[in-house]
């Protein structure tokens, strides 16, 4: 009986062409199986010939449901199984085709299209959850912002990973984007890589005015003040620029100001909203005032990382908050007019207190809908191997998640600032971990943008009421992290 199972699936293999036959199949095996253990189930049950007789029906329906869930996989006509991966367009789009070249080469019987969607965080994961909320099937691989894995996790969207990446494979890789992809005790997200603020600065500028790289918020407005008014006597040039437009990237810029001052966002004890508190409130006073109304230009209220970098790159600003990957762009002669004059260093601080920089990065998850998840996941541990790691740190600036790679000599040699700098890697402070997030951003985004775009703007009073808003939201939860 044992010997002739296998054979039976083998001539009825049409039986899963039926959808209605195949659904409720399906239905009859895995309805008890999570999700997760579905999909393991299909990757590892196979036929053991030492079962007892008694065991075989049970064998024989474990079978049938691993048999019928790989026979409903779409593939194409080549026989290819194509997988669909939601990216964002990208700063350097040549780097990406070569990737996914390299991914098809070695993965002939996978086919992936991508669906390019918006730069911005905030566009993007409206274009995500979209899709999620309609439990599409046509997307199987998706980026995620370092702070969106507790939300997907809560609602059901992203495939739990443990079985595919379990803790021995998770320890190769930085604690910080591990921990920000983990919700309740499991993990959903593989870590791409990590972002981090930092200051640029015009070495050569700096250097003809006798200026060290600033350490306080206030030394850089000074510096910029000299710098600005020297160098106007020739052409226009800027103090500082930014990203300061209504999105997310805002709430991580201001939020450095704010944790540089004493501040936080979150009381980490009783998940109450501090934004209200003084350090807070005095970091956003001098944003608006020294920053927005002083040194940068009035246009960086709309500036995300495109448009705040490319005034750098042309010359027309000293100093420049951007993350990692704006070394390989500042310093590319064909995109830069500045290359080989920039300097990096860690964000200031105002007095008193200490460099924060805030925890960015992308990372890959996978859909709970696809139909496809062990090509999905074969695609996911490609992009995040060390050989592609490497090649986005080579080629694009883009830090790396995994730890081996912070001692590669070709990439110290072409970044040699990765070592300096890797203790604000490891140690970049995260943004509230909370399945309510978005929602607590939009707050941050709306009360940011309408005080610093507003000199006469009553902060106090905007404080209190953004503030009793977050705390609202986070009843909701019980509380942020």
């Amino acid at each position: 009986m044992q010997k002739g199972i296998p054979t039976f699936l083998e001539r009825n293999s049409k039986i899963c062409c039926d959808a209605t036959r195949c659904k409720l199949w399906y239905i009859l095996v895995s309805y008890k199986e999570s999700e997760e253990e579905k999909f393991m189930r299909k990757r590892k049950v196979g036929w053991n010939d030492s079962l007892k007789f008694s065991m075989a029906f049970a064998v024989l329906l474990a079978m049938l449901g691993m048999f019928l869930i790989i026979g409903c996989t779409k593939k194409d006509d080549d026989g290819k199984t194509t997988i669909r991966f939601i990216t964002w367009k990208p700063n350097h789009p040549e780097v990406w085709e070569e990737i996914h070249a390299l991914f098809e080469a070695e993965h002939p019987d996978i086919h992936v299209i991508r669906e390019v969607g918006p730069h911005s965080s905030t566009a993007f994961h409206d274009l995500l959850t979209q899709k999620l909320k309609n439990r599409s099937p046509d997307m199987d691989v998706f980026f995620m912002d370092v702070i969106w894995p507790p939300e997907f996790a809560s609602a059901g969207w992203a495939f739990p990973l443990d079985k595919l990446f379990p803790s021995s494979d998770q320890e190769k890789f930085l604690s910080s984007p591990i921990l920000a992809n983990s919700y309740k005790g499991k993990i959903y997200g593989v870590p791409l890589f990590i972002g981090s603020g930092m200051l640029y600065y015009r070495k050569d500028l700096l250097k003809r005015y006798g200026f060290n790289p600033p350490e306080t918020w206030q030394e850089m407005v000074e510096q910029a003040k000299k710098i600005v008014s020297e160098e106007r006597k020739n052409r226009k040039i800027y103090g500082f620029s930014g990203q300061f437009k209504q999105y997310e990237g805002l709430v991580c810029d201001i939020m450095e100001y704010i944790l540089s001052n004493r501040g936080r966002i979150l009381n980490p004890q009783t998940g109450k909203s501090e934004i209200a508190e003084i350090p807070a409130i005095d970091a956003v006073r001098f944003v608006r005032d020294n920053i927005i109304g002083g040194i940068a230009p009035k246009g960086v209220l709309t500036y995300q990382e495109p448009e705040s970098i490319a005034l750098f790159i042309q010359g027309k600003a000293v100093f420049h908050r951007n993350w990692p990957y704006a070394w390989e762009i500042s310093n590319n002669p064909q995109r830069s007019k500045i290359a080989g004059k920039v300097g990096i260093t860690k964000l200031p601080h105002f007095p008193g207190g200490a460099s924060f920089a805030t925890l960015g990065g992308w990372q890959l998850g996978i859909s709970r809908y696809s139909k496809n998840k062990e090509a999905a996941w074969t695609f996911v541990r490609f992009l995040t191997s060390e050989k592609i790691q490497r090649h986005l740190a080579l080629k694009a600036g883009l830090t790396p998640t995994r730890k081996a790679l912070y001692e590669d000599e070709k990439i110290i040699q072409a970044y040699p600032w990765f070592s300096d700098m890797r203790d604000v890697f490891l140690t970049a402070w995260p943004r509230p971990r909370t399945p309510l997030y978005p929602a607590v951003s939009n707050a941050l985004q709306y009360y940011f943008h309408k005080v610093i775009s507003d000199p006469t703007s009553d902060i106090e009073k905007e404080a209190r009421a953004a503030s009793q808003e977050i705390d609202r939201i986070l009843s909701l939860e019980g509380g942020g992290q």
